[in-house]
């Protein structure tokens, strides 16, 4: 297994406040990774350091191989950033601004122009190519600075934000751009607040507060830790307590259930509403049937489904409520102290 980067107990301090603490985090080539965490949680920190802005109080982070200390000209060879802000030349037009990013990075003059027009065309800015900076709309600019970003083929690139402000259709655009340089054997570190868009691009996501790692693993890994870790809260709660009330249970022990029948929604609708473990029923004209159900009941969804096949229903569409993305952050980051925020 080969890594894009990886830290060894990396950390950054400023006189008595520790930024980034003993961080150890391993990333696979070819991957997306997604890191969250509060502003002011320790990310552009960790950021500047294994892009080579900043040095390491402590420790070790390598990058494509190469340590940040030792030697930061050839990690920077490697890199590509697209900053939250787009940092291009107001002036100059895209493709000014991209010439001379490959003049910098010493991209052969005699492919320079050929491969600034295939990124334009990749990223269908090239009808714009003319225009200056200021000129351009906030998807134009997030796409001509990928352009820049890209002209000297970085292995690794760093999103910071890269759809905040955007229009949803033009987010869709730079999600499957996104995924094509993934394709394309791009290794890409994505910083967002968008939980949607991190779950659904991030093949592993890092979760930072106060400066630690406090969670990492895949988007789904993440939902099925929360929710295994709430059923052993439940469990212990259940086992201290004879009873529970019901309007206790309304509240800390109930998920959501949909489905739709195409068949039977009367019948059917009549029969999952009376079984023990449903407290709250709502039939709708389109054939959907929503119901509130025990949370932590291993049996109540496939139940429920056998209960619609015995009767003779089918079903078209069935969704249950999980812990998202969100959840997860919330949940790893709900001690925060802010004296130590960086």
């Amino acid at each position: 297994m080969k890594y894009a980067i990886e830290t060894k107990n990396l950390t950054k301090m400023y006189k008595k406040f520790t930024a980034v603490n003993s961080l150890n985090l391993t990333i696979e080539e070819g991957t997306i990774f997604g890191m969250l965490g509060h502003n002011g949680a320790g990310k552009t920190t960790t950021i500047k350091m294994l892009t080579c802005l900043i040095q390491p109080t402590f420790g070790q982070a390598t990058v494509g191989g190469y340590d940040v200390k030792k030697n930061p000209d050839e990690v920077r060879k490697l890199l590509g950033m697209v900053p939250q802000q787009v940092s291009l030349y107001k002036d100059l037009t895209i493709k000014e601004n991209a010439q001379m990013c490959a003049d910098f990075y010493g991209v052969d003059s005699n492919s320079r122009d050929d491969r600034i027009d295939e990124l334009m065309e990749l990223v269908d800015i090239k009808y714009a190519q003319n225009k200056r900076i200021k000129q351009l709309s906030g998807g134009q600019k997030q796409k001509a600075s990928l352009v820049a970003s890209l002209v000297h083929k970085p292995d690794i690139l760093f999103l910071d934000e890269p759809t905040i402000g955007l229009d949803p259709t033009t987010k869709r655009v730079l999600w499957d751009l996104i995924r094509d340089l993934n394709d394309d054997g791009h290794t890409i570190i994505l910083c967002s607040h968008d939980m949607h868009e991190v779950d659904m691009l991030c093949d592993t996501v890092g979760i930072i507060n106060t400066g630690n790692l406090v969670a990492y693993d895949s988007p789904q890994g993440l939902k099925d830790t929360l929710q295994r870790k709430r059923k052993e809260d439940h469990d212990e709660f259940m086992s201290a307590m004879e009873t529970l009330a019901e309007e206790q249970i309304d509240s800390a022990n109930l998920r959501k259930m949909s489905f739709i029948v195409n068949d039977k929604t009367d019948e059917i609708y009549e029969l999952v509403s009376a079984r023990e473990y449903v407290y709250n029923s709502e039939k709708l004209n389109n054939g959907r049937i929503t119901l509130q159900i025990e949370n932590f009941n291993d049996y109540a969804v496939n139940d429920v489904i056998k209960t619609v096949i015995q009767a003779g229903g089918v079903i078209t569409s069935i969704e249950t409520e999980e812990p998202s993305l969100e959840d997860v952050f919330i949940t790893t980051t709900a001690e925060v102290d802010e004296d130590a925020r960086a």
